[in-house]
């Protein structure tokens, strides 16, 4: 079965939904986006969360100190490097991370065994933003990624093509944001309609 991640978490209504449904993973952005949280902020809604779902921390381009700030503060289980780090950063982290990669064609992840992470997260190129745009990629190019590494499908999924999403045989997690909103904020009823298709998958 596919794991599921629900990303860019910022308000407490947001723990309530991920507790109720049990995603697998969820995420909070660090980074600047429109879903982005301070590290009080972060640490507050973690507390409120239900300890069986791990919590996956985002960060473009920041320092190390930073992160592992966070990792103490929020409790987070994941660091997800979604920026331009090298594989060397990964040294200054203290806690597993998985490193984001932004697929324009296959060339893109060419060198994703370089890094030294647990897992590998496969998004939607775009030149004005790192992540979070909702734009898919062509996802043939995820059939072909081979690793023994927990591999995760980002950008654009939605409702309307998780099913297409759940039976790309090598990816392990499912990884969404604005595909379960309404109105820039998460939709409760989007979140248990999403979890609900991959479980009863198959």
């Amino acid at each position: 079965m596919k794991e599921v991640k629900i990303c860019g978490l910022k308000r407490m209504e947001d723990i309530e939904y991920v507790n109720e449904f049990k995603p697998d993973y969820v995420g909070f952005v660090f980074a600047n986006s429109k879903r982005q949280v301070s590290i009080q902020t972060g640490a507050m809604l973690c507390k409120g969360l239900s300890p069986e779902i791990k919590k996956v921390g985002v960060f473009v381009n920041e320092a190390p100190k930073v992160i592992n700030r966070a990792i103490k503060e929020c409790g987070l289980d994941i660091i997800q490097l979604h920026g331009d780090e090298g594989p060397d950063f990964v040294d200054y982290i203290e806690a597993q991370a998985w490193k984001a990669f932004r697929v324009k064609s296959a060339k893109d992840i060419e060198d994703i065994e370089s890094y030294p992470v647990s897992g590998y997260l496969l998004d939607a190129y775009s030149e004005d933003a790192y992540g979070g745009t909702g734009i898919r990629f062509n996802w043939e190019i995820v059939r072909e990624v081979k690793t023994e590494k927990k591999l995760i499908l980002a950008g654009g999924i939605n409702i309307d093509n998780i099913e297409e999403a759940i039976k790309i045989p090598n990816v392990d997690v499912i990884d969404v944001s604005g595909g379960v909103e309404t109105d820039g904020v998460k939709d409760k009823n989007k979140i248990r309609e999403l979890i609900g298709k991959v479980r009863n998958h198959g």
